[in-house]
């Protein structure tokens, strides 16, 4: 009953500051008029437009992706039974966004004709590219999991998060400038760039990941009491792992490749999750997670995109000043942490 009543409080937060964020920014508009844009009824020409082209591409995008990414940081922190695991700190996110500089780095040797190939089917190849990063990331991760302690696979996989971003840096040098408008300001991760047509493109396989992660949960539930429970209640724990890694990357992939690094999200959102639901059983945490990494991305938007005098505020700076402190916490108070020093 908890989680429901919690649920049902996210559910009704994150309308509310949706059609917060869908009124309020640069031009104010009468809540009137986002209704209107949005129902189909009377409305001006410019509020439809501010609306429909505008912010609910944004709203949509935000909470696709930050949904995501609290559900894969549910998956990754059962996975590797760290509570400081999300595809920010184990690199997941920078091997996507090396996946994709890859790929706009050899269309550009290519020639034209690769880069015009490219361009054009911008959504599927770019979120492919991101999925091959990702995974190739995870599967490094997984196996490096298995010699070291959690504090030192969180090192191991910021200083390769680090490196990857590194190489991406120089082969964008190398990119021609096609290339590089398709590669666009991902850095600084944003879910103003998701154009209305690249929606499918991001939600689809984010919803084929979700299938997955409910799939897994009740066997990843009893990974959780470790290799040997789990064998004996019939689990197959090799296929598990690729099973859930493949879900991560699902989730994970299109917000790389459309929405750039979001940090923070997917760390932030399970542990919200669990003091919500108060267990730790996987299946009614992902909902719980989803709903609240969406509030948390959401969140994040509406404060950047607000009316400020100056503009320099970016979506992983705010993120970083609730994300971090988290961390903080985690490193010091967690008897999961604890256990590895």
């Amino acid at each position: 009953m908890r989680r429901y009543t919690s649920s049902a409080a996210l559910v009704a937060a994150l309308a509310a500051l949706s059609l917060l964020t869908l009124t309020y920014g640069q031009i104010a508009l009468p809540l009137a008029d986002t209704l209107g844009a949005l129902t189909g009824a009377q409305s001006t020409d410019l509020a439809r437009q501010i609306v429909l082209d505008i912010r609910l591409p944004r709203v949509a995008a935000a909470i696709i992706a930050g949904g995501a990414l609290g559900m894969a940081g549910v998956l990754m922190q059962a996975l590797f039974r760290n509570p400081v695991a999300d595809a920010w700190s184990l690199g997941l996110l920078a091997g996507g966004q090396l996946g994709v500089a890859l790929t706009v780095t050899a269309a550009a040797f290519a020639g034209p004709a690769a880069v015009s190939f490219l361009t054009f089917f911008e959504g599927p190849s770019i979120t492919l590219a991101a999925a091959a990063g990702v995974a190739i990331a995870a599967f490094v991760m997984l196996a490096i999991g298995r010699r070291v302690g959690a504090i030192t696979l969180l090192v191991i996989g910021l200083m390769l998060g680090f490196t990857s971003q590194g190489l991406t840096s120089v082969l964008l040098h190398f990119a021609a400038r096609a290339g590089g408008r398709v590669y666009g300001g991902w850095q600084d991760a944003s879910f103003a760039g998701v154009a209305p047509e690249a929606l499918p493109w991001l939600a689809l396989p984010i919803v084929i990941g979700i299938c997955a992660a409910v799939a897994t949960a009740k066997p990843l539930s009893s990974l959780l009491l470790g290799e040997t429970y789990a064998r004996s209640l019939g689990v197959r724990v090799t296929s598990l792992r690729h099973a859930v890694l493949a879900a991560t990357v699902l989730l994970v992939a299109p917000v790389v490749a459309f929405c750039g690094p979001v940090s923070f999200v997917g760390l932030i959102a399970p542990h919200f999750a669990r003091a919500l639901a108060g267990t730790a059983r996987i299946l009614p945490l992902l909902p719980l997670a989803g709903l609240g990494g969406a509030l948390l991305a959401l969140a994040g938007d509406a404060i950047i995109h607000a009316p400020w005098e100056q503009h320099f505020l970016h979506l992983n700076a705010i993120l970083a000043i609730v994300g971090a402190p988290v961390v903080i916490l985690i490193l010091i108070f967690s008897p999961a942490v604890r256990q590895w020093r």
